[in-house]
């Protein structure tokens, strides 16, 4: 199939529109979407073809809350890095949906999986996370086609998250994502419109 400038257009405004959501309208996302977006990731590249993420749909009350108080405690350690000044800047900034968007998904990476055959990971073996990560973002893009938003929670304890949902030890926490509908449509970075940190273009080199 030879792609045309109408796909490049189109692909140009998914990447646009996509941004880190933290607000989210608690409205369902219904299965066929769900399942999309499982589809989606099914076509995501992986080291030796090994697809090693294992996606958890976190829909239990207490599980959620267990996460949510995870994130608290770990925001909070966060935050103490900073200044005074820093800080209250820090405190300002709204890091996660996690109270508001209806899906959460955990995003695992297993470390030793037999699928591929250990192809393309005996030197870099962290070509494993990696591909959890491209799978991440092909979800990312394909949720921002159905008009959903997605933010990445990086501000967790990953093995009190792994403690929390029960998961092999061999399962190593690659990302914690919230996923819905999101409160408004903005083509700027959250943290570029809060002056915390102006966007910035790839560093790129002839050498």
């Amino acid at each position: 199939m030879e792609l045309t400038k109408a796909h490049r257009e189109a692909l140009h405004d998914v990447l646009q529109w996509r941004r880190d959501v933290r607000h989210f309208l608690p409205d369902p996302v219904p299965g066929d979407v769900l399942a999309r977006l499982r589809a989606a990731m099914d076509m995501a590249p992986s080291v030796g073809n090994a697809r090693p993420w294992r996606v958890l749909h976190v829909k239990t009350p207490a599980l959620r809350q267990a996460v949510i108080a995870n994130f608290e405690a770990a925001n909070a350690k966060a935050g103490a890095i900073y200044d005074d000044k820093k800080r209250r800047a820090y405190d300002q900034l709204k890091l996660a949906g996690l109270r508001d968007a209806p899906v959460h998904l955990a995003v695992f990476t297993e470390q030793d999986p037999d699928e591929g055959h250990g192809l393309g990971r005996q030197s870099m073996p962290e070509m494993l996370s990696y591909s959890t990560v491209s799978a991440i973002h092909t979800l990312w893009l394909a949720a921002r086609a159905e008009n959903l938003g997605l933010g990445w929670v990086s501000i967790l304890d990953p093995d009190g998250i792994a403690g929390i949902l029960n998961v092999a030890d061999s399962w190593q926490l690659t990302g914690y994502l919230c996923l819905g509908k999101a409160a408004f449509d903005d083509d700027t970075p959250l943290l570029e419109r809060a002056e915390w940190q102006a966007h910035m273009q790839t560093v790129w080199q002839d050498i």
